[in-house]
């Protein structure tokens, strides 16, 4: 009697497991949907109004069908390369995407470590923070012709202009994690003597970080439209020049499917930063 209740106790286990992964499943869908469904329904209303409002052959837009008409090419080959600035909107954003990687790695090193410097250093946050806080005020194209005076080319005179923009908010965030550090845990340091080292990752990094990746994340969509911009007047390969070509040519079509492109990278990146932030910050600290 008991290795026949055994037995049926074994056989309905995996049932159970299949039908508990099952609900879950479907719960986890029902969820997702119901997130999906509200932008959804404003993205297809937003459709159907553009498209009612340039339908007229006087509109000076074009609407979403033509859009897709006129693109369409670059829509299925996004990586072609004809040669020069000839490329597909794929390469173009990887080609923004390599600089922006560059500059926003340097801003990110230097933020934190002078971010971490002046928050541990009274006399260095007041003597520096007031520069600091004009220089964050000055638009990323002014940045421009300096950076072109400086380094006579235009791939890392953007890359500047991408450091530049991006440094200010991590930087700023970085210097206040730290002063926000409690005392309480400064207290303990010193009773516990702990060397700078272990104050350093024991307790001020931790304690920082949820600044440290709130200026991070302010600074990501800083770089991208630093990037854009800078690219439409230095030229080259880049999603920023290719905008300000197609506008040179009147391709409006073409200008319209970039910006979709460019708000979606951002949109990425934005979640990327995010993902990291989760993966690193302790959940106590959110």
């Amino acid at each position: 009697m008991t290795a026949k209740l055994d037995r049926s106790r074994k056989s309905s286990n995996p049932k159970q497991f299949v039908n508990s992964f099952l609900s879950a499943l479907l719960s986890q869908i029902r969820k997702q949907a119901k997130n999906l469904v509200p932008p959804l329904i404003a993205l297809a209303i937003f459709l159907v109004v553009w498209q009612l409002l340039c339908s007229n052959p006087k509109a000076t837009l074009p609407a979403p069908l033509t859009v897709v008409k006129d693109t369409w090419d670059l829509i299925i080959d996004p990586i072609f390369d004809h040669g020069g600035t000839d490329k597909g909107l794929g390469l173009q954003i990887f080609a923004s995407l390599q600089r922006v990687a560059i500059g926003y790695s340097l801003a990110a090193i230097a933020g934190i470590a002078l971010g971490i410097l002046i928050g541990t250093t009274p006399i260095m946050y007041r003597a520096l923070d007031p520069l600091f806080q004009v220089l964050r005020t000055v638009p990323p194209l002014a940045w421009l012709p300096i950076s072109l005076a400086a380094f006579r080319d235009a791939s890392p005179s953007a890359i500047f202009v991408i450091f530049i923009t991006a440094i200010w908010p991590i930087v700023i965030n970085t210097a206040v994690g730290v002063q926000q550090i409690p005392q309480d845990y400064n207290n303990v340091a010193k009773v516990l003597r702990l060397s700078r080292q272990k104050y350093f990752f024991k307790i001020l990094l931790p304690a920082a970080l949820p600044y440290i990746f709130t200026g991070l994340k302010i600074a990501i969509g800083l770089a991208w439209l630093a990037i854009v911009a800078a690219e439409m007047l230095t030229g080259g390969v880049g999603i920023g020049f290719f905008i300000w070509d197609s506008w040179n040519s009147s391709r409006i079509s073409e200008i319209i499917l970039a910006i979709i492109y460019v708000g979606i990278v951002g949109l990425l990146l934005d979640k990327l930063v995010s993902f990291v932030s989760n993966l690193v910050v302790p959940e106590e600290q959110k």
